[in-house]
């Protein structure tokens, strides 16, 4: 989250353009109030450990368990960057001292319960990776209305706030919200990449702390990898390029770790906050989720995925959101129509819901809000109205930003954003006081997809074209180096590979027809091949009753993207003797009509050969004649039955 200018090298002052809207006419709304669950109930009503089918987040009875959440931050600190971090006036809203917010106002029992009279269901519980390494005691005034917590370090109050949270029925979702516990965002904040002011394997290292420290908490139900990644002064985050900036690696990374500690935690994974120097005549976007239609991510569990967005009115697709310094031209998300702004949440987030393709999954806007005070212009109330409307019709998981606040003797919030706010004498403040309560309340009380929700084909990518190894398999992981020097992609244990690109390292994978596989090996040369399936041809070929899983491919020279190697798994089904059919891919796309993922390119500008959905790749042909360099030019495909 951040709502201050962005600094860079050079700025430009600018007027926003203003695309006329028409003044917001509330929906008439439910006259019936929220519901409000108890902790017991709201305990009951579902069962951990959530994961994913399709694009909806599902629990471990099948019913689908929408996020309908709200951002308790505090623990990733407030402090501006500037002077005494100690003194309140130099933090950004409200005093944190690096713990959730409204411990200092509010019993831990009044919080529960008033936000459980919010409609909620989950929590998205920030922090920073400085604060997992504090060791002072906190202050007595943060927890004053909780004083069992005095004496502890602020992950000791962390543990109780996740303790009270889980214990209460709710979801709770941690969030690696920023490094050091300075409020984002300046070019030069130290938060703006999830390497910033650490490494990556510090990153990751205090992922699997965080996740073993919880692992028998099943109501800890996820891992929000990182917030918001941006440039910083010189360098811009990517998605794939295989560098120390690219987000993608890293999130694989991270997440194949976290699995590795826990596989029945959700892993989250935020897009790309900003990329550019805001300043008009250079390059500058919000890609947020766009680069994840062409590569998207293939974890050990993929049921456990999900990618986050956010959304703010005073930011825009090619807006920063500053206001003077770091300001362009270009719209925010308040000078849309609602269509326009329908067709950008689309466009930035929102198509990744789309069934059958590599990148489906849950998107959870884990974050979104507007000032009750100060955003009470015609294009801020329109576009409140307007966002929730589009988080309505899409049946969309949500997060508010932020959940609670301080406030004055005379009722002004810190936070002007914030759903709930704490007097010093402990008097609550709510949204429900104020003009966003009409389509807060249309939100959570909204109807949806709810009960048991039909398991689908789940289809993953291999690859990014950086030849860094894709390896989702972790019994190929456990296996070691089974391809020296080689480019190395495997499919999640649940899938096989079902198609391949030509001259790059993209490859499909499926759990289509419910093959399961067990037993995996390395086919490295053509001694097993009986049968001339492709005369002229070198083959890679696994043995009856095997179905491909992975392979290899070289990674210089004259033998960049050539195979090498196939990992073949041994079927633990019946699987019918045939000779196959080949298909060939070395002139063009040969991928089946209909068939899973073919309205998504998972190898933009490559050929690609797909089998047919009730078929599996059995061998793959290359030849190093006529220029073909050894990649891949035609696939066996066999069937399943």
């Amino acid at each position: 989250m951040h709502r201050r200018t962005l600094r860079v090298a050079v700025g430009l002052t600018a007027a926003a353009l203003a695309i006329s809207v028409a003044s917001p006419v509330y929906a008439a709304t439910p006259e019936d109030p929220i519901p409000v669950l108890t902790g017991p109930e709201l305990a009951a009503s579902w069962t951990a450990p959530l994961s994913t089918v399709g694009r909806y987040v599902v629990d471990a009875d099948g019913d689908r368990f929408k996020l309908e959440s709200a951002n308790w931050d505090g623990a990733q600190g407030h402090w501006s960057g500037s002077g005494d971090k100690n003194d309140a006036a130099n933090h950004n809203s409200g005093m944190s001292y690096d713990i959730p917010m409204g411990l200092d106002r509010a019993p831990m029992a009044t919080l529960m319960s008033d936000f459980h009279g919010l409609g909620i269901n989950s929590i998205r519980l920030s922090y920073s990776n400085e604060m997992l390494g504090m060791t002072a005691p906190v202050p007595d005034a943060a927890v004053a209305a909780n004083p069992s917590l005095a004496g502890k370090t602020p992950l000791q109050v962390f543990d109780a706030v996740v303790e009270a949270l889980t214990a209460d029925g709710f979801a709770v979702i941690l969030n690696n919200h920023t490094t050091t516990s300075r409020w984002c965002c300046g070019a030069d904040d130290g938060n703006s990449k999830w390497y910033s002011s650490q490494t990556t394997e510090k990153w990751i290292s205090d992922w699997v702390m965080l996740t073993e420290r919880y692992e028998d908490n099943p109501r800890v139900v996820g891992m929000d990898l990182r917030n918001e990644v941006r440039r910083d002064i010189w360098n811009d985050p990517n998605w794939g390029m295989g560098d120390g900036n690219d987000l993608y690696q890293a999130f694989q990374r991270a997440g194949i770790a976290i699995q590795q500690a826990n596989p029945d935690v959700l892993v989250i994974m935020e897009g790309i906050n900003w990329q550019g120097i805001p300043l008009d005549g250079f390059f500058h976007d919000r890609p947020t989720l766009k680069p994840v239609a062409n590569l998207s991510n293939a974890l050990p569990y993929p049921n456990k995925l999900v990618y986050a967005a956010h959304i703010y009115a005073y930011t825009g697709p090619q807006h920063t959101g500053a206001t003077g310094l770091g300001e362009t031209h270009d719209a925010r998300y308040r000078d849309l129509s609602r269509s326009e702004l329908t067709a950008e949440v689309n466009r930035a987030a929102a198509y990744v819901n789309t069934a059958g393709q590599h990148y489906t999954a849950p998107v959870w806007f884990s974050e979104f809000g507007i000032g009750h005070a100060s955003d009470t212009g015609a294009l801020d109330k329109a576009w409140w109205v307007n966002f929730t409307d589009i988080l309505i019709a899409n049946d969309s998981d949500f997060a508010a930003w932020p959940l609670v606040t301080q406030a004055n003797a005379d009722g002004t919030f810190a936070d002007g954003y914030s759903l709930l706010a704490y007097k010093p004498d402990g008097t609550k403040l709510s949204i429900a006081d104020d003009w966003r309560y009409p389509q807060w309340k249309k939100l959570v009380t909204a109807n949806g997809k709810t009960g048991p929700v039909a398991s689908v084909p789940r289809w993953n990518m291999l690859g990014s074209g950086s030849f860094v190894d894709s390896q989702s398999s972790l019994r190929m992981l456990a296996a070691g180096d089974w391809s020296p020097g080689q480019w190395k992609g495997t499919c999640p244990d649940s899938q096989r590979l079902q198609g391949i690109a030509r001259g790059t390292n993209r490859a499909l994978c499926t759990d289509v027809g419910g093959v399961t596989t067990s037993n995996p090996r390395v086919q490295s040369g053509q001694g097993n091949i009986t049968n001339d399936w492709a005369s002229g041809y070198d083959k890679l070929q696994c043995n009856p009753g095997e179905v491909a899983v992975g392979y290899s491919l070289g990674t210089g020279g004259g033998t960049k993207a050539a195979m090498w190697n196939l990992a073949c798994a041994t079927s633990t089904t019946a699987l019918p003797a045939s000779q196959g059919r080949l298909i060939w891919f070395d002139k063009g796309d040969n991928r089946p009509a209909g068939g899973g993922s073919t309205a998504s390119d998972w190898a933009p500008g490559y050929y690609k050969g797909q089998c047919k959905d009730n078929e599996y790749i059995a061998g793959v042909a290359y030849t190093y004649r006529w220029n073909h360099g050894g990649v891949p030019d035609a696939l066996l495909c066999k069937p399943l039955s």
